[in-house]
């Protein structure tokens, strides 16, 4: 199976406010040219694009391709888990949203030291084990945003999980929030296949600053500035699969491209990446990857990932404040309006302190210090 995975989690939109309006037309175009190049893996869950991300895996997969040309994963949301009968329910849900009949990867979604505790409650070890020998499922595992501590006593303790997700990429490969590299060395001592998500960290390791730019034109000039983080991940001994959430044709054309024959850094590239990352730390303002995961509830609707990126390129650019406006126009609260109720911040696999920085976003958007 070739690494890159299709990550169905930002999917092109005819509505950019709605996050349900998959324009189906490109979607059907880019799964197509995504299995003629040899590519076969989908990744979907529960709560992405407000569930329509699992429908969209029935009406561009199911009903238009045999079931043996793709592989589908998708994930059990414990975030959402409140009792036990909220699983097996969210299951057979899943099933009938994609259509798929069974699922060749299934996991354990953003466990946490929170998380895992509701699926240790909720006995989701065990009911993932029983799909698995009722065939509903080919392969069970679990998606992780903790520290290398807590994946340590989730693998010890549940050795029978066959893979591991992890968030990897350059920029977080050192960082002490994040600890990739650290998740990544864990999962490997333990025996674990690693699957990379968030490789371009929510596009930011697409658009750099120019002096990284032209660093990696220099080496590759035919090579696009995302396709460094991508390989950077594939790269990793272990890694049996790179997620990319393409959102329109070009880019996914741009990773096939590459991906189709890979071929990993050199230990010389891959200095590069580490020069880029040092320089990209200290450009950073608010890591966001723009998962959206803070978004759902939120009681005044504020676009947070909107805000953080239009404060970090405002940060370089110091011309938002129209882009600011045009996202209240468009009927989301504003930073002001925030209340504190800090159930972003329980949501976020980052672990970011959401209402501080929308703090910052209206001291630079609102007038206020």
């Amino acid at each position: 199976m070739k690494k890159l995975g299709f990550g169905l989690m930002r999917l092109p939109l005819r509505d950019a406010d709605d996050p349900t309006s998959i324009c189906f037309e490109e979607l059907e175009e880019m799964a197509d040219g995504f299995l003629a190049d040899g590519f076969t893996y989908f990744d979907t869950a529960y709560m992405y694009h407000n569930g329509a991300s699992e429908k969209a895996v029935r009406k561009v997969l199911t009903e238009r391709h045999e079931r043996s040309e793709y592989t589908v994963a998708s994930k059990l949301p414990t975030m959402l888990l409140k009792s036990k009968e909220d699983v097996p329910r969210i299951f057979s849900e899943q099933l009938e949203r994609t259509g798929s009949g069974y699922f060749d990867y299934y996991l354990l979604h953003a466990l946490d030291k929170n998380n895992y505790e509701t699926a240790l409650r909720l006995n989701c070890f065990d009911f993932v084990a029983d799909l698995k020998r009722k065939g509903l499922v080919k392969k069970v595992g679990f998606s992780f945003h903790d520290s290398a501590e807590m994946l340590d006593k989730i693998l010890t303790e549940h050795p029978e999980m066959e893979f591991v997700q992890l968030q990897i990429n350059y920029l977080d490969w050192e960082d002490a929030n994040v600890q990739s590299r650290l998740c990544y060395e864990t999962a490997r001592r333990h025996g674990k296949p690693v699957i990379v998500m968030e490789p371009v960290k929510g596009g930011r390791l697409a658009e750099v600053p120019a002096e990284i730019e032209a660093m990696y034109r220099s080496a590759h000039p035919d090579w696009s500035v995302a396709s460094w983080a991508i390989r950077f991940a594939a790269s990793l001994p272990g890694v049996f699969m790179v997620l990319s959430g393409m959102s329109n044709l070009r880019q996914m054309q741009d990773n096939t491209s590459f991906m189709k024959d890979f071929v990993p850094l050199t230990a010389d590239e891959i200095r590069m990446t580490e020069r880029a990352a040092a320089v990209l730390r200290g450009n950073v303002s608010i890591p966001c990857t723009a998962c959206r995961y803070c978004t759902e509830g939120c009681p005044k609707h504020i676009a947070i990932p909107e805000y953080f990126s239009l404060y970090n390129k405002s940060k370089e650019s110091k011309n938002g404040t129209k882009e600011y406006k045009d996202l209240i126009a468009r009927g989301y609260g504003k930073a002001s309006d925030c209340i504190g109720c800090r159930k972003c911040e329980k949501s976020c696999p980052q672990h970011l302190p959401i209402t501080a920085y929308l703090k910052k976003v209206v001291g630079l958007f609102e007038g206020e210090k």
